[in-house]
């Protein structure tokens, strides 16, 4: 166990003090979740489990993003920071006669920062089961029309099948693919210790480098999981979750996390954070 996470040592009251979180993803997502982690008084381990790289199938996403740019669909979904990326990387038109759909704030951030509108985004759960719901509810519209569904290769049927089930002309057609990075031995290491405290799980994917890598990861990590349909791929996975964030946005996790440790740490008080959906 890590012997560093002590806040009288770090002049603290803050739970999280000295406390080591692995950040399993790197990019500007790993940067900005460990300045957060930092501002809280942890000590970010950036070690990412998970990359992605381009849909093998390039000839049929060029198709899509043709078709997209003249308007041959009403809607088209998004349900991740990674497939605006390869928007922007594509250059992808989408006409004022498309709207778009957001499975999330995270997207919805990533999609206004890349000059795209959100036209629809579910209020609450942030989840492809949330945005079904959110679909559903437009009950006024006679019908949804042709919906374009960009995703990973690795994504459920939840949200193409839900769509079909709301009478939509669903295509889907993978954005992107996501493959394993292997964790440095060090890191495996910390991890079968104890010495890293605690580690966000933030995908399904995420949870099964985890498990996979490192077989005897320590009973003392503490694994906090971004919702509860991460935690259910978690816990199939093999990876019992300790905490589950809230709200599915990384700041929640971080809250959620702090909490726990002051409920384990005597003496310290955590500032109420409302359940905000933070930033």
């Amino acid at each position: 166990m890590n012997t560093h996470a002590d806040p009288a040592i770090h002049g603290t009251c803050s739970a999280l003090a000295g406390r080591r979180v692995l950040v399993p993803r790197d990019g500007r997502w790993g940067v900005q979740v460990a300045e957060n982690l930092t501002a809280h008084g942890a000590t970010p381990v950036i070690a990412p489990v998970i990359d992605f790289e381009p849909a093998p199938d390039a000839a049929a996403l060029e198709q899509a993003l043709e078709q997209l740019a003249a308007g041959t669909f009403d809607w088209v979904t998004v349900t991740s920071a990674t497939t605006v990326r390869v928007l922007r990387a594509h250059a992808a038109k989408i006409p004022e006669t498309t709207r778009i759909a957001a499975v999330g704030t995270a997207t919805a951030a990533a999609l206004a920062e890349a000059r795209y509108r959100v036209d629809l985004m579910p209020p609450e759960d942030h989840t492809a089961r949330g945005l079904v719901a959110s679909f559903g509810a437009l009950h006024a519209h006679p019908g949804l029309g042709r919906v374009l569904v960009l995703d990973s290769a690795l994504a459920g049927p939840t949200l193409v099948d839900g769509l079909a089930a709301l009478g939509a002309d669903v295509t889907r057609v993978h954005a992107y693919c996501t493959i394993p990075v292997e964790l440095t031995p060090e890191v495996r290491t910390a991890l079968a210790l104890g010495d890293i405290d605690a580690i966000l799980v933030t995908s399904g994917s995420v949870a099964v480098q985890i498990i996979t890598q490192v077989p005897d990861l320590s009973a003392d990590v503490v694994r906090v999981s971004i919702g509860d349909r991460t935690t259910e791929a978690a816990e199939a996975a093999g990876l019992a979750i300790t905490i589950e964030a809230p709200i599915r946005h990384a700041e929640s996790m971080i809250e959620a996390l702090e909490t726990h440790y002051s409920q384990t740490t005597p003496g310290l008080v955590v500032p109420d954070h409302g359940g905000e959906d933070t930033p």
